[in-house]
């Protein structure tokens, strides 16, 4: 076989899962970060509220965090260009993003 046929095909898998490791372990490392803050944060709230400093209706607390994690998903599930694009790239591209995104995602 000829290596002119194979070496952007290599590299574009290579590339892809490489690529995907590193971002799903970025993104895991961000999550981690996030979810730390956010609970000092209502921690530290409910402790206010404990200690009879500061008053918290959480009810809207509640009912902000659905509205965001509903719209949130609402606007990954609908937006039909983002997929689109990404199918442009090609199947062993995305393929192997994919599963380098599992890899660090799980890793990370």
């Amino acid at each position: 076989m000829d290596n002119n046929i194979i070496s952007p095909f290599a590299a574009t898998i290579g590339g892809g899962f490489l690529g995907g490791v590193l971002l799903g372990y970025a993104i895991k490392k961000i999550i981690r970060i996030a979810a730390i803050i956010v609970g000092l944060f209502l921690a530290g709230s409910a402790f206010l509220q404990y200690q009879q400093i500061d008053s918290i209706n959480w009810d809207k607390v509640e009912g902000s965090i659905t509205g965001l994690t509903s719209a949130t998903f609402g606007v990954l599930n609908e937006n039909y260009v983002t997929t689109q694009m990404m199918s442009n790239f090609g199947i062993p591209l995305t393929g192997s993003m994919a599963s380098g995104f599992t890899v660090g995602f799980y890793k990370g």
